[in-house]
């Protein structure tokens, strides 16, 4: 605009005035490149500017008084965040491209394009928002200091935990992350070896917090004393909760993805809202569209995606095991599912890549489940899917040790694989449940399809026994998605409700259901005795009287009452049939 009127640029920085005309092309084509351009594959960026991430696998620091070379999108910039701009202002943003490239300082407009032949993706634009609030300096960091007293609680044990030398077995970067991508392992090691000062002080403590849970697992570890994980988990959050009002960014998700996918499971409501205000950052950011056509490095491309797949994992388990809607919606998002090429890491990797594939397609069944359980308008909307076919067509699609692990629960030793195993059957004892809530509500129901439907899903909570007590020390030590924990609960519940609904009549102490149900929990509680597993932790204190006083109970005084029992909800244990007989069971719940 300054151009256009014949006058000069003022800067609120407080550098000398200079006319457009004397200004050097280097001073404001990196900043704010012409939208009607392709954007480069790298484009310097002014001094002070620091990825968090690097844009490819190779990594180097650069030599003193040189600039530090950015992604295109500049995802992991200190000062500005990308933000996605909306469909509905993109002609107009269009139209002004001509005058806004020409502002230096300004807010910046960066248009993507695709370049894929035959691609109908149209260009995306992005423009530059600042990170931190304004007024908030550099130098208030309390994130880095939260980190300081977690490595001070860790030493001498921090590199050992995240595996800088690769040697460690339970370490993260070679057990956690190929089960579930988030960083570039090649970049990380990278970066935590020779430019430890950027990388985000909450990526590193939430990753140290993360590892604890492993502690036991390691042959060295194990034998010396394990800081206080509750202590160093709050500490961890606080630096996220820091980061996230300071300077959100992409690391900020990570953050939260690891807070959220930390175990033990404590806070539902604390780890619903972290998950939400990742989402919102992610759509802020355009993690939600589909790099693949833009004119991006690949390695930014596989980066944005690995963070998507992760945020999508952790959204709809949750909404599962906690009981509440989703916050993606499947038409909101156009990015691919995961395949080998774009989880590019070493060979060892690659069985644990393979089975984090299978648990992002069967997360897409999943959410066709979770479209039916949360909607709310039935009479305006069409008929639902068969859901139990959309699960058979993802077994029926699986070969190899996949799909041993999948249907028969053998192979159990690939990284990842326990926890496939089990969310396949949650989402098999959920369709099984939804199968007998439109059992009862069928005019045309009879007692026999009711006793099938019931059998059915008996069958299913047993092969979730018969998993958990076949567990050993190596699965126990596995990656396993928190969210799990609910499953177990979920599952004992459904065993007390067939006892209650179909085995009182000759008493409760000889119903087989119970019997299963209490088998289980007495795996459960040799698995915590004998290593410590949290998983097993909220199951057992929700259901260790219940069934105790269950089991020793007589036939009901009235038969009719059996009948009134209902258990309406899907996903979390709704013990309210027997609040009234014993009403301080939830209080041990207050501890955990």
């Amino acid at each position: 605009m300054c151009r256009v009127h014949g006058t000069e640029c003022s800067f609120p920085d407080g550098r000398a005035k200079r006319t457009p005309q004397k200004r050097r092309a280097s001073e404001v084509a990196p900043v704010l490149p012409s939208p009607s351009l392709r954007a480069p594959a790298a484009s310097a960026q002014p001094l002070g500017v620091f990825p968090l991430v690097a844009a490819s696998p190779q990594f180097s620091v650069p030599a003193q008084g040189q600039n530090d070379q950015d992604t295109p999108l500049s995802l992991e910039a200190e000062d500005d965040n990308p933000h996605i701009l909306g469909p509905a202002v993109t002609g107009d943003n269009h139209v002004l491209a001509d005058y806004l490239s020409n502002i230096s300082g300004g807010q910046g407009i960066r248009e993507i394009r695709p370049v894929e032949p035959g691609s109908s993706s149209s260009p995306v634009i992005f423009t530059k928002v600042q990170k931190r609030p304004f007024g908030l300096t550099w130098n208030s960091n309390p994130a880095l200091h939260k980190l300081q007293i977690i490595e001070k609680l860790v030493e001498p044990w921090g590199s050992h935990l995240i595996d800088l030398n690769g040697v460690s077995l339970p370490s993260y970067l070679k057990r956690i992350n190929p089960c579930l991508p988030l960083l570039d392992e090649n970049s990380f090691r990278a970066q935590y070896a020779n430019a430890r000062h950027r990388i985000s002080p909450a990526l590193l403590a939430c990753i140290y917090a993360h590892m604890l849970t492993y502690w036991q697992y390691d042959p060295l570890l194990s034998r010396e004393r394990c800081p206080d994980v509750r202590f160093v988990w709050n500490l961890a959050i606080e630096a996220s909760y820091s980061e996230l009002h300071a300077s959100a960014g992409i690391s900020t998700i990570k953050a939260i993805l690891l807070d959220v996918g930390g175990r033990p499971t404590t806070s539902m409501t604390g780890n619903g809202v972290r998950l939400a205000s990742a989402t919102a950052l992610c759509h802020s950011l355009g993690l939600n569209r589909n790099p693949l056509p833009w004119d991006i490095p690949k390695a930014e491309k596989h980066l944005r995606m690995k963070i998507w797949w992760s945020i999508l994992l952790h959204d709809r388990w949750s909404s599962l095991a906690y009981g509440t809607p989703p916050h993606i919606r499947r038409s909101q998002y156009d990015v691919p599912l995961p395949i080998p090429e774009y989880l590019t890491g070493s060979e060892r990797d690659s069985d644990a890549n393979a089975v984090f594939i299978e648990l992002m397609h069967l997360t897409e069944v999943l959410d066709i489940c979770l479209e039916h359980v949360y909607n709310i308008r039935t009479a305006a909307d069409p008929p639902t899917k068969n859901l139990e076919l959309e699960l058979n067509k993802w077994v029926d699609s699986l070969t190899g040790n996949i799909r041993r692990i999948v249907i028969r629960g053998s192979n159990l030793e690939t990284p990842g694989s326990s926890n496939l195993r089990l969310a396949y059957l949650a989402t098999c004892l959920l369709l099984r449940r939804i199968d007998l809530d439109r059992e009862r509500k069928s005019q045309d129901s009879n007692g026999e399809q009711m006793a099938n439907r019931v059998m059915e899903a008996r069958r299913t909570a047993e092969d979730i026994v018969f998993l958990v007590q076949e567990l050993g020390e190596a699965q126990l030590g596995d990656f396993w998605l928190p969210v799990v924990a609910f499953t177990f609960s979920s599952t004992v519940t459904f065993l007390i409700r067939c006892a209650l609904e179909t085995e009182q009549a000759a008493g409760l102490s000889q119903s087989t259901s119970l019997r299963m149900a209490n088998d289980f929990l007495n795996s459960l509680r040799s698995h915590q005795k004998d290593f410590g597993w949290d998983l097993a932790d909220i199951c057992l204190a929700q259901h260790s009287d219940v069934i105790d006083k269950l089991l020793k109970s007589g036939p009901p005084a009235v038969a009719s009452d059996v009948a009134s029992v209902e258990l309406g909800h899907h996903f979390m244990p709704d013990m309210s049939f027997v609040d009234d007989m014993f009403p301080s069971i939830w209080d041990t719940l207050q501890s955990i």
